[in-house]
């Protein structure tokens, strides 16, 4: 917890808390008028401008026509005025997903706002974890512009495994990794020196779709690829239980189902293996699938079908146990719920003898880079914060940027 005292004591620190202040008000309002902005910070506008121009200075934030941006709440009608907003360009995060059989990438800038986003096959568990970090390092720089690179403030990366907070990989069954320094290795093989942040691919996946929807209540996030993998938001914090371990119902054993997990009953091995095999051909894709569901082909509708029947079944448990507002949904298989959503409400409506409170159940907006997104937001949300080093200056101030 922050000492408020100590950071009270300390005009750098207080400045700091400022600029900090400031940045998170800009972004989260996209553009505000200079008074709009002292008022938020509690600031008179002597004070709240020399904040201003040390990040106008710095190159993190510049002035716009208000008359191409949404006023802000308290502007007056007629003549628009001058607004701030934050410069996209002016730092860059990246985000990394190590899957099981894919790896994608995805750059955000200052904005949140993605500029890159990469995907590729990739078979992780006959790699080693320095193969699989390299390649997708490999995949993400490759698409940088050298500016991209040089205002890059920090690195994420994402993966199916059990972490601590020190970045440190104590178990991923399903990928065979176990005892692995992962920040270390991204440190590696990263060329820029900057901060790195290691993180469960569920819990990323929450974290990046809090940037995009916001934080109220709770919800359950479950990104089904292989693996079925879980993470729970509260408000706007993600919930780790008691060994980081919160949300992950898919190594959950099923009753009647012959000693299997959920990942193995909703995750998209068993649907390309019983696709396969009803198709007649090794080599069918999860896409091929889709399109036979949505063509209503009677082999992959009844995939589907059973399908349907067993995420509902996982949902109820979960719903019981966490009750929350909404689910969300990402990963590959993901895209497969709209076409069943309605098979899947009957089935939770089916299992059901005291009639619990539904919540809305949504795919994510772009389900298969969703962890790499916010594993690059973790960095941003870092960048915003009193962690980062660019505003511990002896002054507080933020340092500026280089020419481009």
């Amino acid at each position: 917890m922050t000492d408020t005292a100590s950071i009270g004591s300390s005009p750098r620190k207080i400045r700091q808390n400022n600029i900090v202040a400031a940045l998170q008000t800009i972004y989260s309002h996209r553009s505000m008028s200079r008074a709009d902005l002292a008022r938020k910070l509690g600031m008179n506008r002597s004070s709240s401008g020399e904040i201003v121009a040390e990040l106008t200075e710095g190159g993190f934030v510049q002035e716009s026509d208000g008359s191409s941006k949404q006023r802000s709440e308290h502007s007056r009608l007629g003549r628009p005025g001058i607004m701030l907003e934050l410069v996209p360009g002016a730092a860059f995060f990246v985000g990394i997903e190590i899957g099981v059989e894919h790896i994608s990438a995805a750059v955000v800038d200052l904005s949140a706002e993605v500029r890159v986003c990469r995907k590729m096959v990739f078979d992780t568990s006959s790699s080693t974890v320095e193969e699989a970090v390299a390649q997708g390092v490999e995949l993400i720089v490759g698409a940088m512009s050298k500016d991209m690179i040089r205002r890059c403030k920090g690195l994420g990366i994402s993966a199916p495994a059990h972490i601590r907070p020190d970045g440190f990989v104590t178990l991923a069954p399903i990928i065979g990794w176990r005892e692995v320094p992962l920040k270390q290795i991204g440190r590696a093989a990263f060329p820029a020196d900057v901060p790195i942040a290691v993180e469960n691919d569920a819990n990323a996946f929450a974290i990046g779709d809090s940037y995009r929807h916001g934080t109220a209540g709770v919800t359950l996030f479950l990104t089904m690829e292989t693996g079925v993998g879980g993470g729970i938001m509260i408000d706007g914090k993600l919930f780790r239980g008691g060994h980081g371990l919160a949300g992950e119902i898919g190594h959950t054993l099923v009753p009647g189902s012959g000693g299997q997990k959920f990942e193995q009953l909703i995750g998209r091995e068993v649907l390309i293996r019983q696709y396969r095999e009803a198709v007649g051909r090794v080599d069918a894709d999860i896409q091929e699938f889709l399109g036979d569901v949505r063509d209503r082909v009677p082999a992959a509708v009844t995939i589907a079908e059973t399908w349907s029947r067993h995420l509902a079944y996982a949902l109820l448990q979960a719903c019981r146990l966490i009750d929350p507002d909404r689910i969300v949904l990402g990963g590959s298989v993901a895209s497969l719920y709209p076409m069943v959503a309605a098979r899947v409400a009957a089935h939770m409506s089916e299992g059901q003898n005291i009639p619990f409170p539904t919540p809305e159940i949504v795919v994510d907006d772009d389900a298969e880079f969703g962890s790499a997104f916010g594993a690059a937001c973790m960095l941003h949300q870092r960048f915003l914060s009193m962690e980062n080093e660019d505003f511990s200056g002896e002054d507080g101030a933020p340092q500026r940027l280089a020419a481009t």
